[in-house]
């Protein structure tokens, strides 16, 4: 079974998304603010791919690129220079994400849903990064498709 027929909600994300991070510290102080351009596909039988395209108003522009590839059983794996994780849906409309900045050491984990609205247009993402158990930040994400 292929990426696509094994994980039918990560099919619904391919296409071309717009939104923003808002990054905040334990007690919701905003601690950075940046525009993104994402772009899902599904490449073959078993690869994933994406690329993030981060704005900041200052000018700053950062450029990611996430390969990933089918791992089986419902989950996807990615493994770059900057970072490893995997990720598999939880129900019609909810991915769930563990991974770690590999800089940052095994003692900071990251953990993130990402809710597709019922009509596929919007998406709502939530992460939380916890160090040594305690959550140090959380990342808020609205995303809405743009192609």
């Amino acid at each position: 079974m292929g990426l696509r027929e094994d994980m039918p909600l990560l099919a619904r994300h391919e296409g071309t998304w717009e939104g923003e991070y808002v990054h905040v510290d334990p007690e919701g102080a905003v601690l950075d603010r940046h525009r993104v351009e994402m772009t899902c596909a599904i490449v073959g039988d078993d690869g994933y791919h994406q690329t993030n395209r981060y704005t900041w108003d200052d000018g700053r522009v950062e450029v990611h690129e996430f390969p990933g590839r089918h791992l089986g059983g419902g989950r996807c794996g990615f493994d770059t220079d900057r970072l490893k994780g995997e990720f598999w849906e939880l129900d019609e409309s909810t991915i769930y994400l563990r991974w770690q900045y590999k800089a940052e050491g095994e003692d900071l984990r990251l953990f993130e849903l990402i809710v597709l609205s019922e009509k596929g247009d919007t998406r709502s993402r939530v992460w939380q990064w916890i160090r040594d158990g305690v959550c140090v930040r959380r990342t808020l994400i609205n995303e809405r498709r743009t192609g």
